[in-house]
């Protein structure tokens, strides 16, 4: 059925969970896994909750977000790992993940996006958009929604 699946993390305990998951499906299926995570640029300004809370030279920033990718992708790695599931990562610099996720799915020949939604409503959903709406909207292959 599915061969190779996409599963996108933001390193949250439901995206965690949704990579459990993931790994699970595609252990069943006999399929490969390309975990993904989607880093923004290296900025002087460090936001917490989008609001700027301090300030970080950018090569500083930018280790912190290496360390950060390395951090979420390892968790897809041992996870897939021990489940005997092959597996490789890739970690972008993009202000847009949904768009991200699209492109890198396409490009690794993925027949599935596996994901997790956080299900903002109201205020927090208009503010913070929904990558999983945008992905589900746009992707050309199936998107499988975790929740």
């Amino acid at each position: 059925m599915f061969s190779h699946i996409l599963i996108p993390t933001d390193g949250t305990a439901l995206s965690e969970a949704a990579v459990r998951a993931g790994v699970d499906i595609a252990r069943v299926l006999g399929a490969r896994v390309t975990g993904f995570f989607a880093a923004p640029a290296p900025t002087p300004l460090v936001y917490d909750d989008l609001l700027p809370v301090g300030y970080m030279a950018p090569d500083q920033h930018e280790a912190l977000i290496r360390k950060t990718s390395d951090h979420h992708l390892g968790v897809i790695e041992s996870m897939a790992r021990a489940a005997g599931v092959p597996v490789k990562c890739v970690s972008v610099t993009s202000d847009y993940p949904a768009d991200s996720i699209i492109k890198v799915a396409s490009e690794q020949g993925c027949d599935l996006i596996f994901m997790a939604s956080h299900g903002r409503r109201g205020l927090s959903g208009i503010l913070l958009g929904s990558e999983t709406q945008k992905v589900l909207t746009h992707a050309k292959v199936p998107v499988l929604v975790f929740r």
